[in-house]
């Protein structure tokens, strides 16, 4: 069994979460350069899957000030990357509004 199989990855094989997910981050920082820190969530879409990055934008001191954001890629059903879009920037000191 080869990398491929192993991850999920062979063709006519449904894709699992974990395979999906790495599939997806590899091609979101090909694209952007981003390295995603996070993933935040994962859901089934009408024409595929969603994943939520939380991404590293700009680093600063003390790290609470960071600014990271957080990103919607959206991939079709074999795992290939369809788009994505920042969706919210906030500092990583900052929390939720309840």
């Amino acid at each position: 069994m080869n990398e491929t199989e192993r991850n999920g990855d062979s063709p006519g094989r449904t894709l699992s979460a974990v395979a999906r997910v790495r599939r997806a981050r590899d091609q979101f920082v090909e694209l952007t350069g981003h390295e995603p820190e996070s993933v935040s969530a994962l859901r089934r879409a009408e024409d595929g899957w969603e994943i939520r990055f939380e991404v590293l934008e700009l680093a600063r001191v003390p790290d609470t000030m960071s600014l990271l954001a957080s990103y919607r890629v959206t991939l079709d059903d074999d795992g290939e990357l369809l788009g994505y879009e920042r969706c919210h920037r906030y500092t990583r000191g900052q929390a939720d509004r309840s």
